[in-house]
């Protein structure tokens, strides 16, 4: 079996269907949020909600479309035909929902919220910030309707008896206060007239639905045409490919200036991913001939002797030992702790970062994403080295750190969240390559199906569930609360890891290629 080579060509052209996927949902995370808290004035938890039906969707749609395309028989294959249809109905989809959010953007702007936004934007961002007195103006105006926030503000104010200079840290809360007035606005607005408000929510739905059938189909499609000993390489450039499709639409939110300033226009993002997806569509159907490829597939399988036995070693339930069900309790624990701080990040970061740093979010993101490819080989060696758990803890606790350091930063250090989050995507990645190998290290045969279920179970939840406990404790203090609320939960996971004492071996080394080789 020397002589066995993988099609790295045709790899990529398969690929690109997992592309366009991590493009969608970067380009999602991105600017849904903004426009359901700055437009349509969502509370944080409110939002959070619409977040995470992406997850809620998943638990049921991804099983679901997995299973009737390994039932479907048609002249495109098994799995082509639900990429085709789910591409082009997420493309159309999401190209309307632009028509909705310019509709709405015109609402806020005819109430004066986007004026009143811009002309305190350069006010609130000063070098030396505003002045006690400045804010007394805008809190106290007579047209400043929310005494609920004229309230938090004066608890600021009074540590300011003797003194009209505000700390940066008070500067940073005192405007997260003024920004939550803006959305409180834009959604007395929502409630005047909610057509587009539904028109929306229905629109998305609508993506979300549609993204969800292909899923399933789009990763089993690499294992179905690549020979076993091959797919290690193939999903490591498929991993590499979605690195890619996060990295185009960090590009399309950072040139069209759609990643710093709220109420801009984000037709462009919407249009420009959707036009990305429909061309890395157009590539995959003329190029992927999956029937063909699966026909190839059997004949060298046969040829090479890997045709896919069931062992009988391998047909029987492995009885974990009472040690080893804690120890596969405290792994998934530990992945439900540490999603619940990471996920937290990354659905509220679009909104954080410019309202809480005056900063780009995209640009960080890029940042993060370009530190965990380049970081992947080095983990791999490491982790062949020490071993996975210590590995895991390293990376948590690195997280733990980067995450609580972002609590302390201000528009006036929030240069440093570069560093950050080049060092969380270090963190991230380190995390990634081991923890799933580590929980089904603990299965055989047939319950590695089952493990993995309770893998992405736990994940699932924790990112179903975060992007609303999160959002109630911004609604309640402040935004702030974000970065310690992430590093309380990724420490949580770190004192589970610990005692975790099972499902930890030295992995064998990796060729270069095979460092990318790591579960999403």
């Amino acid at each position: 079996m020397q002589d066995l080579k993988l099609n790295y060509k045709r790899t990529i052209y398969i690929g690109l269907a997992f592309f366009l996927i991590t493009m969608f949902w970067q380009t999602y995370d991105g600017i849904i949020a903004k426009v359901l808290i700055d437009k349509f004035g969502m509370s944080q938890a409110t939002s959070g909600v619409v977040m995470a039906i992406d997850n809620i969707l998943a638990i049921f749609m991804l099983p679901l479309f997995g299973l009737l395309s390994d039932k479907t028989r048609s002249k495109l294959g098994k799995r082509t035909p639900f990429i085709l249809i789910g591409t082009l109905i997420a493309a159309v989809a999401f190209v309307s929902l632009s028509f909705v959010d310019h509709k709405q953007t015109l609402v806020v702007q005819e109430a004066g919220i986007v004026e009143e936004y811009n002309r305190m934007y350069d006010e609130i961002n000063r070098k030396d910030g505003m002045t006690k007195a400045e804010w007394n103006l805008v809190f106290y105006d007579e047209d400043f309707k929310y005494p609920e926030l004229t309230k938090k503000y004066e608890v600021i104010a009074s540590k300011y008896a003797d003194s009209d200079i505000i700390n940066k840290f008070d500067q940073r809360d005192i405007s997260d206060i003024y920004y939550n007035s803006l959305s409180n606005r834009a959604w007395e607005e929502t409630r005047k007239d909610s057509k587009n408000l539904v028109m929306f929510i229905v629109l998305l739905f609508i993506v979300l639905v549609a993204m969800s059938l292909f899923r399933s189909p789009a990763v089993a499609l690499m294992p179905d045409v690549t020979l076993k000993p091959l797919r290690s390489k193939a999903n490591a450039i498929i991993n590499l490919l979605g690195s890619a499709g996060a990295v185009v639409s960090i590009g399309i939110l950072t040139v069209f200036g759609l990643s710093k300033k709220s109420y801009v226009e984000y037709t462009p993002a919407f249009i420009a991913t959707s036009i990305v997806m429909l061309v890395a569509l157009l590539i995959f159907m003329l190029k992927v001939k999956e029937n063909k490829f699966r026909d190839e597939y059997q004949e060298l399988s046969v040829k090479y002797g890997l045709e896919e036995k069931e062992d009988e070693e391998h047909t029987e339930k492995k009885v974990l030992t009472k040690a080893e069900k804690t120890s596969m309790l405290l792994i998934l624990m530990s992945v439900f702790f540490w999603y619940m701080g990471y996920n937290a990040v990354i659905s509220k970061l679009s909104d954080y970062a410019p309202k809480q740093l005056n900063m780009d979010f995209a640009l960080p993101l890029l940042v993060a994403q370009g530190a965990a490819i380049v970081s992947f080989i080095p983990i791999g060696i490491l982790s062949s080295k020490f071993g996975r758990k210590k590995m895991i803890l390293f990376g948590v606790a690195l997280l733990a750190i980067c995450f609580g350091s972002a609590s302390f930063l201000t528009a006036h250090t929030g240069g440093i969240l570069y560093i950050i989050l080049a060092l969380t995507g270090v963190a991230w990645a380190t995390i990634n390559v081991n923890s799933f190998p580590m929980a089904v290290e603990l299965a055989t045969g047939k319950d590695v199906g089952r493990f993995t279920g309770y893998y992405y179970a736990f994940s699932m939840a924790a990112q179903i569930i975060t992007p609303i406990i999160s959002g109630l404790l911004m609604d309640k203090m402040q935004r702030s609360v974000l970065f310690p609320y992430a590093a309380f939960f990724v420490v949580l996971s770190f004192i589970t890891m610990i005692f975790v004492k099972h499902g930890d071996v030295k992995i064998a080394k990796k060729g270069l290629l095979e460092s990318f080789d790591v579960e999403d």
